[in-house]
């Protein structure tokens, strides 16, 4: 079984028992990328022209998602990591932890680049009860996971470990990420802050490939322990999920308190629950909402497993070739072969 405390016998790669885990690993690793790759600095003509209302809403958006890339990694770290026991699956978990440390590397530099209040920024997360009511829900399911005498082997600790990782991956990087995201990526769609939207590109490519492989973890863990799925648990899991969106809704009306050209609150969580659909739908649940996707060009992104091959077809030239080593070896055999 895939979760449980690791013990000696789990620390041998191969056989490899799940090979979603170990390509995702490859994958990740073939799309690392480095913030200050972007010429951000161009985009600071834009910036000098946009209006008070657009300039809040980037600001707004930095002071979420700044600390929420470190709340992510410690969700990980403290409350997913020890319960695995899959050497491919830590592998993977290793490359996103690094993935989110450079997402908030990322906004740091949006922050060095854009003449924005650091110190109003860095504190907002805090101040902010819209920003704190979504800090606050991700936490309380985080410290059930940090109690050092959970035992993971107990049906009731099994379930906690699920609605953990559904409070980070599907609500958090699953639904307000994206979110967050469409906005950003409103600005290009105007022609604005073009580099801007090339680093949340990236930064969605990323998420893409931590949202699938929750996904996968969360249906390997209900396969591998049946006794999990009941009408009750169920119920509590969709309950999860869209207390996490009501706290969404909520944050948007603060995102957008007068609304911007093409953007408002309205039209943000229209999206979200299209994007909630989705995620309920990945789940194994009917859609809740029944909401249209207002942003038909978002619509490759609100899909996951459509989003990898979006991304490998798009970014094939900056893809690091893992696999290079490989290759020499092969080539090797051969020659050597035909030597022979």
């Amino acid at each position: 079984m895939i979760l449980g405390k690791p013990l000696n016998e789990d620390m041998n790669l191969r056989p490899i028992k799940y090979k979603w885990a170990y390509d995702l690993y490859n994958q990740a690793v073939a799309n690392t990328w480095f913030p200050h790759e972007i010429a951000l600095g161009e985009d600071l003509d834009d910036w000098k022209k946009l209006t008070e209302e657009e300039k809040h809403a980037v600001s707004f958006l930095i002071s979420f998602f700044n600390p929420a890339e470190l709340i992510v990694n410690r969700s990980l770290a403290l409350g997913i990591y020890p319960y695995i026991k899959a050497p491919e699956a830590h592998m993977y978990l290793v490359k996103q932890m690094w993935e989110e440390a450079n997402h908030c590397l990322a906004f740091e530099y949006v922050l060095e680049t854009f003449p924005l209040d650091r110190e109003k920024i860095f504190s907002m997360h805090l101040e902010e009860p819209s920003i704190k009511a979504k800090e606050e829900f991700i936490s309380k399911y985080l410290n059930n996971m940090t109690d050092k005498n959970l035992d993971i082997d107990t049906t009731e600790n099994k379930k906690t470990f699920v609605k953990n990782l559904v409070a980070y991956n599907i609500v958090m990087e699953g639904i307000w990420f994206y979110s967050g995201f469409m906005v950003a990526l409103s600005f290009r769609q105007r022609n604005k802050l073009r580099n801007f939207g090339s680093m949340i590109d990236w930064v969605l490519r990323d998420e893409s490939l931590h949202l699938k492989f929750g996904i996968n973890l969360i249906l390997t863990i209900l396969e591998e322990n049946p006794e999990l799925v009941t009408e009750e648990f169920s119920q509590e899991i969709k309950d999860i999920i869209l207390q996490g969106v009501n706290l969404e809704l909520e944050y948007n009306k603060k995102l957008f308190p007068k609304g911007i050209l093409g953007l408002n609150s309205e039209y943000v969580n229209q999206y979200v629950k299209y994007v909630t659909d989705r995620r309920l739908e990945e789940l194994g649940f009917e859609p809740h909402f029944k909401a249209s996707n207002p942003a038909k060009w978002m619509s490759t992104a609100t899909d996951v497993f459509e989003l990898v091959n979006f991304f490998e077809s798009q970014n094939t030239s900056y893809e690091v070739n893992v696999r290079a080593h490989k290759k020499d070896e092969d080539s090797d055999k051969k020659e050597s072969g035909d030597k022979e």
